[in-house]
């Protein structure tokens, strides 16, 4: 039997009839613990003082029956399991007990019939119980934070719009949102560990809790991040003072494992109704006002403005058109000339994408394919350049400028697809570029994201005949140790090498060793941006391969590439 050990209220039974019982519960392996009631008041008492797992009854007692029970059980609100095990064999009254609530009804004299009801009346309460447990873990899984306790954000968002919608703030002139960020939350858990990070954020949610009533929400948003809706404030001011409690709360150090820690807060802050007059867009409003605070000071706050919503409101123009953009054929190649530090001719041009947006005009790479990259379009604009890219470097060929190969830029994301080599290979299949013709641009920090995985990769490439770029190459020393596993035909150096040549000694030095180890590797070397006539010189004083930048030749129209391939056949850098 699946319940061994039951503890049942008997009512109406007398000492004869309950030793019986107890032997039949002992034939079903089952331990009775049991008190017994014959009235009322006693019952009453003893639901009052004890909880039962199942009830059994008879059914007609001494001033009173079995529905009066189920009535007293009724008013009570409990759902015990309730079994009538009657000598009465009236069809009605059994009728009329289940209509009440009882269980069941079983004549007496059937033990086993009894035991099965009880046992069906437990499976019944436990898988209940079950339900309960299984459906309250849902529920804190769903609307609460497993770190802190506290609501998470869609409990946050129905809670605040129940503040809203109900009319509690008609006689008061603003509420506010607070969009709270811990700043350089990340450095704390790459030195120190995410448990510290945890406790930290743990810490701090005991904090802010102090400020938490049926007026004033709080919630924990995601990382490092938390919200507040507070609305008991009679002006901004009050909106404001709230503010400067909240940075106050982080003035005091979080002790973690005999560590102090002194962490700074940004809040951003939204009014109602001036700033929106539902939850989301109050949200978002505060979330858009601590953005712009990320990129001025730490520890303070600023309250949303209109104008700030402009930069957002782009960002979600940009991303509704993406999906369509290659099919409504708004994408635009320009082309940056790569030239020959030793001729001065030009050699090569790095393809660069744009955007020419019916709305917002002609986009530039960083106004939308980080955009791109996070929805997934990159994927498409990417296998447009590479077609459309070596078509125009195939037409040049066609018309006595064969010598010309074009650039262009992988993604993270497009180095991960495993199609990507099969893209490449029907690229130049269809366009019929020589292999040897295309270059693929990958950044250096996307490269030592995984090593083998990308020495794996760029090996199938060389397969076809493509050459490698490493670009941005010098961000990091760590990948001077790689270098050598790596098929990299040119090694691209990082702008800010080129930009500091003349300040940085560390610079020059750095600029010089990557030429040597490129000559020892058989690799050239590419210098972007360069922007100045010192930095031209001194990169061919050191017989820097190529190089380009705005000092040479910004990227242009495919209209006017080819001129500027005529006016390079001179071999000068005028």
């Amino acid at each position: 039997m699946l319940f061994e050990k039951l503890k049942i209220l008997i009512i109406g039974y007398s000492k004869a009839e309950i030793k019986q019982l107890s032997v039949d519960f002992d034939r079903c392996q089952k331990q009775l613990v049991y008190q017994q009631a014959n009235n009322l008041s006693d019952i009453q008492s003893l639901l009052d003082t004890s909880s039962w797992d199942a009830i059994i009854a008879e059914y007609s007692m001494v001033g009173f029956d079995a529905l009066q029970v189920l009535q007293l059980l009724k008013s009570r609100h409990q759902t015990i399991p309730f079994i009538l095990y009657t000598s009465v064999t009236d069809e009605q009254i059994t009728l009329a007990a289940l209509r009440h609530g009882a269980s069941d009804c079983i004549p007496k004299g059937h033990s086993e019939r009894l035991m099965l009801a009880i046992d069906r009346c437990m499976e019944l309460v436990d898988l209940q119980r079950r339900k309960r447990q299984a459906d309250s873990h849902i529920y804190r899984m769903t609307y609460y934070d497993e770190l802190t306790g506290l609501p998470r954000h869609n409990l946050f968002c129905e809670k605040a719009n129940l503040l809203l919608t109900s009319g509690a703030l008609t006689d008061q002139p603003v509420a506010a949102t607070y969009f709270i960020n811990i700043n350089r939350l990340s450095r704390i858990n790459s030195k120190h560990g995410y448990n510290v990070g945890n406790q930290l954020i743990q810490q701090l949610a005991g904090r802010l809790s102090v400020h938490s009533n049926n007026n004033c929400l709080l919630a924990r948003s995601e990382g490092g991040n938390f919200i507040f809706f507070r609305s008991e404030l009679a002006d901004t001011e009050q909106a404001e003072a709230f503010a400067g409690q909240l940075l106050a709360l982080a003035a005091t150090p979080f002790v973690i494992n005999s560590l102090e820690f002194y962490i700074t807060l940004t809040i951003g802050i939204s009014l109602y109704p001036h700033d929106g007059k539902e939850i989301g867009k109050l949200l978002a409003n505060a979330e858009d006002a601590l953005s712009f605070m990320k990129k001025s000071w730490p520890n303070t706050y600023r309250f949303y403005i209109q104008k700030t919503s402009q930069p957002l409101l782009q960002r979600i123009k940009i991303e509704q058109s993406l999906q369509k953009t290659i099919n409504d054929k708004e994408l635009v190649l320009h082309y940056q000339p790569i030239i020959d530090l030793t001729t001065g001719k030009i050699i090569g041009a790095e393809a660069l994408v744009r955007w020419n947006h019916p709305e917002l005009g002609l986009l530039t790479p960083d106004q939308f394919i980080p955009l791109a990259v996070e929805s997934g379009s990159i994927i498409k604009i990417g296998k447009w350049v590479l077609h459309e890219a070596c078509r125009q470097a195939k037409y040049w060929h066609s018309i006595h400028f064969k010598s010309i190969f074009i650039a262009i830029n992988l993604s993270a994301i497009e180095l991960d697809q495993f199609q990507l080599t099969n893209h490449v290979a029907e690229a130049l299949h269809v366009t019929e570029l020589p292999p040897a013709k295309l270059e693929l641009e990958i950044n250096e920090s996307v490269l030592m994201q995984d090593i083998d995985g990308s020495t794996k990769i760029l090996n199938e490439l060389k397969r076809i005949g493509v050459k490698i770029v490493m670009d941005n190459f010098g961000s990091s020393y760590s990948s001077l140790n790689y270098l050598r596993r790596l098929p990299i035909d040119v090694i691209k150096m990082d702008h800010s090498l080129i930009q500091n040549i003349t300040d940085e000694i560390d610079n020059t030095a750095m600029i010089t060793a990557i030429l040597a180890l490129a000559k020892e590797l058989n690799m050239q070397v590419r210098a972007g941006g360069v922007q100045s006539q010192t930095q031209l010189d001194f990169l061919q004083q050191i017989n820097c391969h190529h190089a380009q930048g705005f000092l040479l030749t910004p990227p242009v129209p495919l209209e006017h590439f080819l001129s500027l391939i005529k006016h390079r056949k001179t071999g000068t850098f005028a």
